[in-house]
Formats: C-alpha cells, structure tokens, sequence
C-alpha cells in the first residue's frame, strides 16, 4: 500500500482513514476468536433443530430389520434392508470416486492432482467423517427407510469410446416400482452426472416430493485449520442468484433453487439441479475448536416434487478445486464460490476478473516460478498506478518546500493551533497546494489493495507452489516455529510477513521527513503504530500476499528516492510557489467557511478565557 508523501493533519486523517478500512476488511474476512465464540452460543440451538431433523428424516438400518424380524410387511424391501456392502472404485484422469452399494453413492471422491498438508491426496468425501446423502422412500403402510440404509444391486459400469463410464445402480424393489442411481463420469471433467430414475413414485414418495437430506462434515485441506477455517461457508444461488453463509448458522430457500455448495478455502462439492430444486433449507454450523481437523457442519435439505409415477431426475455433483474457469462452466453463477471480492466489497470483483486476472495468466504463460509471476504482477500495477504515486510524491514535495513558511507562522502565532490551521490553509490556497493531494492518491489505490487480498487468498493455482524459503505461497511462509502461540499473532515468525513490515516502516520514517508540520502527536507516533498492528495482520496472511507486498515496498522505496534525489527539482517547485503566491486568488467558499468557523470558535475561547 502507498505511503502518502504529505503528511498534514488533513493527510493523517485519510492515512487513519486507510488503516481503518484495511482492519476492517482483514477483519471481516477473517473473523476473530472473540466472534467465534459468540457463535458457539448460537450454534447450541442450530444444533437442536438439526438433530430434530435427522431424527424426522433418519429411520435406521437397524430398526428397520427389526420390522421385518416381526413380520411387518414391507412390500418386497427385505433384499434391500438386508444385504452387504460392496464397493466399486471408478476413475478418471481428475477424480478417483469409491462407489457403495449402500445407499448407491460416493463413499470416497479423491482429487489426483491435489494433496493435503501431509502430502496424501485431497479426499472431498472421506469416510472417516460422515458425508452422506439420503431420501427416505415408503416402504409400506406408515413405514419409512432411508436410502442410504439400503443396499442397491452391484453396480454395472458401461464405458463408451471417449473414455465415459457409466455406473448404475438398481434397488432391488417390488414389481410395478424401481429406484435407479445412475453416475456418468466424463474423462477430464469434475463434474458428475447424476440420474435419479424412479417408477412408481407416487407409491415410493409420498405426495411425489423427494426430500433429500445432505450431511457433510469438512476435514481441513490446508495447514493452518485456524485461517482456512474462517474461509470455510456454505455457497447456494436461488432464483439464479449468488448467495452464501458464513457467520449465520440458517438459510430457508423462498426461491427455487439451482445449487448448493459446500465449500473450502480452495474446495468445494456441490449439488447442482438442473431443472431446480423447489424449496429447502441450510443448517450450517462452524467449528470452534483450533485443536480439531473439523472445519464445520452442514446439514441441507432440499425438496423438489417428481413430475409423475415415472421421473427421471437430473442431478450433477461437482467435486474439485475452487477454479475461476471451471466452475464458471460448471453451472450459472458457480464461479462466484471463488471469493474475489463479496458484500462491501463487491466492487473489487470488476478489478479481479477483468484485470488481475487475466494479467497474473498471462506473465504464468512465460515463467514457471509463480513467485516471479507475483513479482511481475507486482511492476505491472505499479507501473498502472505510477502517475498516481508521481502525483503523490510531488505533493509531498511541495508541502516540504512550505515548511520553513509553517515554522514562522507557529512562532509568530504563538502556538495557537486554531490560528496555525488558519494560516495554514491560508499559505497553502496562495501557494496553489492542494493539502490532500498526497492522500487522495493513496486513497484510489485502496480498491486494489482488496483486490489483491481476495485473489491471493482465493487463488487455488498458488496452493503447493514454492518460492525461496516459503514451500506453499497459499499459506503463510514459516521461518521459525515458536513452540507456543502469541495471542493475535500465532505461533510462528513469517519472514515475508516481516519483511513487509520492515519496508512499511522505513517508507513511513521517509514520509515522516517530508512532512511539514513535525509537531503532530499522530504523525510521531504513526510510524511506530501502523507496522506493529500490519505484523498482528499480516503473520497469518499467505505468503504471496506478503510476498507481493515485500516486493511493492521495496519499489517504493526505489522510487521515493529516485522521483525525490533525479526527477523532481525542488528549486523548481519553490520558484512555482513563490510565484503562485504573487497571483490573484479567489478563495473557495468552503474555506470561507471554514475559516469563519476558526475565527467564532477562536472569539469563545478567548471569552471563557476573560471569564475565567
């Protein structure tokens, strides 16, 4: 981020400006012990609700036997209730997926060309927690089983030509009804059809709704559960429209529905409709725990009416990697999961897609390295933004150029800070000096800053990537391990992270020196402040975005003394401002009314002063 060369009361007023919206989006984004907390409260009564409906949904394996153990007839079920479990292992060159019999679903989904912290592959669906699918289907007067506690036929897997392979599953069933699961899995996608193939329905679901309950527990992906865990939300787009939830524990779909995502920092798996779901609702429930593997908890229902006796309805999953490109094929509006800017921060979005983006590609087209890749990015947007910083380094050399004037004038007014504001703004309207013109500079750049923090936090190509002494630019760089945690800070030491502070110092201390009025509490202490609470941010954040803030500091830097010491003439600038002083002015009316204001409240102090 810029540092303003002008550093003014009214410059330290945009600088604080700056800072507070910076703490406020890493705040927002990354949501603090404190807020966690307080969720946990909340969370106790989501919890309640979604054991009320599992137990409304869920009829057991077991209790079921127990039926046909007591002869309660369940029209031909018992070949269902009753069989084994055997598993089917199909791949494609993206997706390893392990097929069960029971309930006729994924048990396993195994991403090929991603691993976890640990170096074993990336499993969306992995059977150490539970993930499961179902619907519950009359299997006779008032008796309900669940689909995932009944066991299909061994599937049969059909491959076509081009590499497709077709699995399907049959329950076995009484005459005159079925229930089919068909996957087809397509070579080179991660996308996986899913044909629901039902005869008698109106026997098989009551008042043809199918209800589909959808459990999913997360297992953290990355090395820090701490930050990916804040990532970590339930995605959805109803009446074509994006939206998610992240702190809220409830989602009821008013609208139809066409997706609904559960997703991690770079992984997601979703149930797409493609004739839409009519309604449901999310129970979603993050994990409070820093000790446990567990991101969170999501419990989704969703209903949609089968159109007659016989239906087949189209469903798709998608299991992979928060990629622009692909989700952007994958369904409408499912390239939103990327998070490149959401809410407030929804204008950054533009900046992303059309700029960052396709910039950060193109320079990868050449370089194998992404960290040189970042580094390119990095004298791109610098040179973008150049003549806004060309524009705040002259500022910042006019208003040193005005100094000495400042001094004569606190001394001739006898420190009355009041009047020095009136002097000030007096010198600066004869000068021709805009006072915020080192702050508005900064101030534009802002928008890029966000930019840059949701792409390099969202972008999944960085995930794994080395550079230098950092061996993932997804996540923070560690060059020492603590051995203990430091409230707000953790429990490492990040070099970039430190590097990145480093240089924001030094570039403070240098605007401190062009700064006119020396006298300013805020402006002698600011230097100090801003590097220690940026460190408190920027520890956790990952490597590339420190990287790539090490690597604009250090060009500001170069700057600021090659625009200073070789381009800007400072006798130049003097010589312009004597001269401006000597032309008519007319002053604006907003400093006429400043001034008046300056003038009334120096006239009561003075009265209280003589009452006194």
């Amino acid at each position: 981020m810029e540092r303003t060369m002008g550093m003014d009361r009214n410059t330290v007023i945009g600088f604080v400006l700056l800072g507070l919206l910076l703490f406020t989006y890493l705040f927002t984004a990354t949501k603090n012990s404190q807020q966690l907390e307080r969720q946990r409260l909340k969370e106790t009564d989501s919890l309640v609700a979604v054991k009320k409906i599992q137990e409304a949904l869920h009829v057991t394996q077991e209790s079921v036997k127990e039926k046909v153990a007591s002869g309660d007839s369940l029209l031909g079920f018992n070949k269902a209730i009753g069989g084994s479990e055997k598993l089917l292992i199909v791949e494609n060159d993206l997706l390893k997926i392990v097929f069960s019999n029971r309930g006729g679903q994924p048990k396993e989904v195994v991403l090929k060309k991603y691993k976890l912290y640990d170096s074993s592959l990336v499993k969306l669906v992995d059977s150490s927690v539970t993930n499961r699918l179902s619907y519950p289907v009359n299997t006779g007067t008032n008796q309900t089983a669940q689909i995932s506690d009944l066991y299909f036929n061994e599937a049969t897997v059909e491959k076509s030509a081009d590499g497709t392979q077709t699995i399907t599953y049959t329950l076995p069933t009484p005459a005159g009804i079925s229930i089919q699961h068909q996957y087809i899995l397509h070579p080179g996608s991660y996308l996986i059809d899913w044909n629901l193939v039902t005869t008698g329905a109106n026997q098989l679901f009551s008042q043809n709704n199918l209800n589909i309950a959808w459990h999913s527990e997360m297992k953290k992906t990355q090395t820090s559960v701490y930050y990916e865990k804040r990532l970590t939300n339930v995605c959805f787009s109803t009446d074509n429209e994006f939206d998610y939830i992240s702190s809220k524990t409830e989602k009821t779909f008013e609208k139809p529905a066409q997706w609904v995502s559960v997703v991690q920092q770079f992984f997601n798996r979703t149930l797409i409709a493609k004739n839409n779901f009519d309604g449901g609702e999310i129970h979603w429930q993050r994990e409070v725990s820093d000790s446990s593997t567990l991101l969170g908890t999501a419990d989704i229902h969703l209903m949609t009416k089968l159109p007659g006796a016989a239906a087949t309805m189209n469903f798709q999953w998608y299991y992979g990697p928060n990629d622009y490109y692909i989700l952007k094929k994958a369904g409408p509006h499912m390239d939103r999961i990327v998070d490149l800017g959401r809410d407030m921060y929804s204008f950054v979005r533009p900046i992303n897609t059309y700029i960052i983006m396709p910039v950060f590609d193109f320079f990868k087209k050449f370089v194998s390295s992404y960290g040189i890749a970042i580094l390119l990015l990095t004298l791109f947007i610098r040179l973008l933004t150049s003549p806004l910083v060309y524009s705040s380094y002259l500022s910042g050399a006019k208003m040193k150029a005005l100094r000495p004037e400042i001094e004569i004038i606190k001394k001739r007014v006898n420190g009355d800070q009041q009047q020095v504001g009136v002097e000030q703004m007096k010198l600066f309207r004869e000068a021709g000096v805009n006072p915020l013109g080192g702050c508005i500079p900064a101030l534009l750049q802002i928008p890029i800053f966000f930019a840059l923090f949701s792409f390099f936090n969202s972008n999944v190509a960085l995930r794994g990537q080395p550079f230098l002494w950092a061996h993932d630019l997804s996540i923070y760089d560690v060059v020492v391990k603590l051995g203990f945690t430091i409230p707000a800070y953790g429990d490492h030491i990040s070099l970039f992270a430190t590097l990145a502070v480093i240089t924001s110092f030094l570039i403070s201390l240098y605007g401190m020196s062009m700064t006119p009025d020396q006298s300013n509490p805020a402006m002698k202490y600011m230097p100090y402040i801003m590097p220690v609470m940026l460190l408190l941010f920027f520890n956790r954040l990952p490597a590339a975005l420190t990287w790539y803030y090490t690597v604009s500091n250090l060009i500001t830097l170069i700057l600021q003394f090659v625009i200073q010491n070789y381009i800007i003439d400072h006798d130049k600038i003097l010589a312009k401002l004597q001269a401006n002083r000597t032309k008519p002015k007319t002053k604006p009316k907003w400093q006429e009314r400043f001034e008046q204001m300056q003038e009334q409240q120096k006239k009561i102090q003075q009265q209280k002063g003589k009452k006194a």
